[in-house]
């Protein structure tokens, strides 16, 4: 069977929905396909099926500044169910003797908890933040919201603003080399670099030195979705069906179709054709695309190399432990400090700016290294995500993907490395040993087994060195959105500016598609 569309979209994750929505905006009868039996792809808050009430979000959960995305006010995704809170205490960091390095919303707050440890590096905190703020707003925000240029023209451009050359001269550093260039007490270095850096890129990959201080002068901080990050999936669902959308999961596809040097369609594996008379548009990583679904004689040699080297993070992997609670967890350091149980974002185990090689090391010998892990109560600011009176929580860790060289040892080793988390935990909140009714364990593997295109459980669908960022993300030739032939696009986290809750790939790919059909983008 046939079924003809203007246009087909490979994978309903965020960033496949939020492109199919614009695209039906613009009057296009698009169709969206998914493996999986669920749409929303990382947006997942599951239920607990032993403890009826006890909702988990087992995936994705800090939202960083989603309120301020221009494709959450175009699609109206507020009014739709996506209601967003910003807890004042945005991240905590605990140590074993109680003290304590805060990230506040109010940025006052910031910087007295920074000039307990170091005046002089809370100094350098407000000055970097004043001193980015005209970047953030008059270049890395429109950088991000756009189509990337090409970088010798990014550059050209870059150095005629005094803005410009700030940030071409700290990005030529590394996170780490800014990190301990600019501020000189450990526990801040290690602070700031976990606050953004190792949760994103390379610590030590150059070019991405002007992460800590973009993260500085951001217009928001970590946000969660009221009712669970699935409650975004439904709403952009709700965005799609009001323009026209169809999305059909449980569908997995086969093979893109191309005839007369365009993509025109797809096969999938139940033997269904679905036709396309504009685009095919991807979400998926480029190995999937390039290599999975096209015939070889589609796709060009040098392309088919580029898209079978694309990397990926070797600290991106990301453990889980789940655990529902009679009662949320109440800190020691809160004797003291009495707002720390209000903290939304835990930091334990780390106390050091040494611990991140040691990090590293780890990853690269596929062993696992001391504890460093941070998580999140989230009942405590939304108490429907549990029956009443009890509390569901998370904790995340970066652990290499292959343990021991092999991923699948994970499945016999991975509820013992939760019992060391849960130790860990008991250490800073002594009544989660006997408040925890129920709890379970998430590798990296099992990240990849949900979702294919995050190969080696990436949660950011590929790393940003060997070149792979900016115009020449995923890689060189592909970096505009467009595939090697007409009609075919790439709209997921492989294209710039990258993975995470942000949306931007498909934001930016709307406007590359709708302007190739002369539609025009209205909503920019």
């Amino acid at each position: 069977m046939e079924v003809d569309f203007d246009g087909i979209i490979l994978g309903a994750g965020h960033n496949g929905l939020i492109l199919q929505a614009y695209a039906g905006m613009a009057g296009l009868k698009v169709l969206c396909l998914e493996r999986n039996a669920r749409a929303g792809g990382g947006l997942v808050t599951q239920e607990n099926p032993r403890l009826p009430g006890f909702l988990h979000n087992t995936h994705s959960f800090y939202h960083r500044a989603l309120r301020q995305m221009p494709w959450y006010r175009d699609l109206k995704l507020e009014s739709r169910g996506a209601v967003y809170v910003e807890p004042e205490l945005n991240t905590a960091m605990i140590l074993a003797d109680g003290e304590t390095l805060e990230w506040w919303t109010d940025f006052d707050k910031t910087v007295d908890s920074f000039a307990a440890w170091s005046v002089r590096d809370a100094r350098q905190l407000q000055s970097w933040r004043e001193r980015f703020l005209p970047v953030v707003e008059r270049i890395l925000i429109p950088e991000s919201q756009s189509p990337p240029v090409p970088r010798e023209e990014r550059r050209r451009r870059l150095e005629q603003s005094a803005e410009g050359r700030l940030l071409l001269e700290v990005s030529a550093l590394s996170p780490l080399e800014f990190v301990e260039r600019e501020f000189t007490h450990p526990l801040i270095q290690a602070g700031l670099l976990f606050f953004n850096g190792l949760r994103e890129v390379d610590l030590r990959c150059r070019g991405f030195g002007h992460h800590i201080a973009a993260l500085l002068a951001s217009p928001g901080k970590a946000q969660m979705c009221l009712g669970g990050s699935e409650r975004l999936a439904e709403a952009l669902l709700a965005a799609v069906s009001a323009s026209g959308g169809v999305v059909r999961v449980s569908c997995e596809p086969r093979r893109i179709l191309v005839e007369g040097g365009r993509a025109v369609g797809v096969e999938c594996a139940s033997g269904e054709v679905f036709r396309a008379r504009h685009f095919v548009a991807s979400s998926l990583n480029p190995q999937q695309t390039f290599l999975e679904l096209m015939d070889p004689g589609d796709v060009p040699s040098d392309w088919r190399a580029k898209a079978g080297g694309f990397q990926y993070n070797l600290l991106a992997p990301l453990f889980a432990l789940n655990v529902a609670l009679q009662e949320a967890p109440r800190y020691k350091a809160a004797e003291r400090r009495p707002y720390l149980n209000q903290a939304f974002m835990v930091i334990l185990g780390l106390s050091d700016v040494r611990q991140f090689g040691d990090i590293v090391r780890h990853h690269e010998e596929g062993t696992i290294p001391p504890t460093v892990m941070w998580g999140s109560c989230p009942t405590v600011f939304d108490p429907s995500q549990a029956p009443e009176g009890r509390h569901a929580a998370f904790w995340w860790e970066k652990l290499p993907y292959a343990l021991g060289g092999d991923a699948r040892r994970w499945d016999t080793e991975k509820d013992a490395h939760g019992e060391r988390m849960m130790a860990l935990w008991k250490q800073y909140a002594p009544n989660v040993g006997e408040a925890v009714v129920d709890r379970w364990t998430r590798s990296a593997l099992d990240t990849e087994r949900s979702f294919p295109n995050m190969k080696t459980g990436d949660l950011l669908v590929g790393a940003f060195t060997n070149d792979q960022y900016g115009y020449h993300r995923p890689f060189a030739g592909a970096g505009e959105y467009r595939g090697h032939l007409g009609g075919l696009y790439l709209c997921g986290s492989a294209a710039h500016p990258g993975g995470n809750i942000t949306g931007l790939p498909a934001y930016n790919c709307a406007q590359v598609l709708l302007a190739d059909l002369g539609v025009g983008f209205r909503w920019k």
